[in-house]
């Protein structure tokens, strides 16, 4: 960012400080971040910045050279947070339940899952039957759709409104877990509880449309 090196405080507007300020927040670093953590700090810069030019305006000593480097450190603890950001992003994506590919319908996951069952690949089933019950609530509308859900955040979110299968949801999430993160191999019986699970939810409807 190149700050004009002759502006005066007269010249300096709320509108030309917060143009630079949004300059240097156009920079690629921070569109990697969380839209949430972008606005809450674009929201405090933008405050901060118009405290700070209300006083250039009234005749702080130094004018662009005094804000000048202030923005700079703004912007640095900026970037600062937006690399902080990144790991806790890049952890919740890796546990989420689905990956980046082409989404799938439910079916296909359950059809996946059968072919895994079949060769004996029960992490591959248990994940896939896991995936298709997900996607079968987003598909009637049970629960929300949501990016980056992670099997624990589905046990939770169908469990609030399918209460009478919430346990059972709750140990497919941690089979899920131990299976994907805990290098524990789940076994044929995990896999048939998975199946029949799946194939309940596929009928269960939440509690408020059942009566």
């Amino acid at each position: 960012m190149i700050l004009p090196p002759l502006a005066s405080a007269a010249e300096v507007t709320r509108e030309e400080g917060a143009r630079i300020a949004g300059e240097e927040l156009s920079d690629p670093a921070y569109a990697e971040a969380e839209p949430g953590l972008i606005q809450r700090i674009w929201d405090a810069m933008r405050d901060l910045l118009a405290e700070l030019l209300d006083g250039v305006s009234a005749g702080v000593p130094g004018g662009w050279w005094t804000l000048g480097p202030l923005l700079l450190v703004l912007a640095a603890a900026a970037v600062l947070l937006v690399l902080r950001a990144r790991p806790a992003r890049a952890a919740r994506m890796r546990g989420a339940l689905f990956d980046a590919d082409a989404p799938m319908s439910a079916a296909d996951h359950r059809a996946a899952a059968e072919r895994h069952a079949a060769r004996g690949e029960h992490a591959e089933a248990v994940r896939e039957f896991l995936r298709a019950i997900s996607r079968d609530l987003e598909e009637r509308a049970v629960i929300a759709a949501r990016p980056g859900r992670t099997a624990t955040e589905l046990a939770a979110d169908a469990g609030a409104v399918l209460p009478g299968h919430g346990a059972a949801l709750e140990r497919a999430a941690a089979v899920f877990n131990a299976s994907a993160y805990g290098g524990v191999r789940p076994g044929a019986g995990d896999t048939a509880a998975l199946r029949d699970l799946e194939a309940a939810l596929r009928a269960a409807r939440p509690a408020e449309a059942a009566r």
